[in-house]
């Protein structure tokens, strides 16, 4: 299991909320939404960086994800996550993490 870290977006102005424009993908307690390669929540009275710390493998994940596979595809940071069964799934080595 991993968690998040508290990390404020400084500079953020965007309100995200229902039609806002960006991606939004259920995690855990809240809502995520990607905007310029960033997942961000809102958090109180700001919004954070929704990054996951530690590595948590997603177990029994067969299903390869790519470009034609139908899951929502996330462009964020190096790399491309995949919403699928309610997680962000990236690819890491020969498995998928949970993000």
């Amino acid at each position: 299991m991993t968690t998040s870290t508290h990390t404020p977006h400084t500079d953020h102005d965007h309100q995200h909320g229902s039609g806002c424009g960006h991606v939004a993908v259920p995690h855990a307690d809240h809502i995520d939404y990607v905007h310029d390669g960033h997942v961000h929540r809102t958090h109180e009275d700001h919004v954070d960086e929704c990054e996951p710390t530690g590595h948590a493998i997603h177990e029994g994940h067969d299903h390869q994800h790519n470009a034609d596979c139908g899951h929502v595809a996330i462009p964020h940071g190096d790399h491309v996550d995949y919403v699928h069964d309610g997680h962000r799934h990236a690819q890491h080595a020969d498995h998928w993490d949970d993000h």
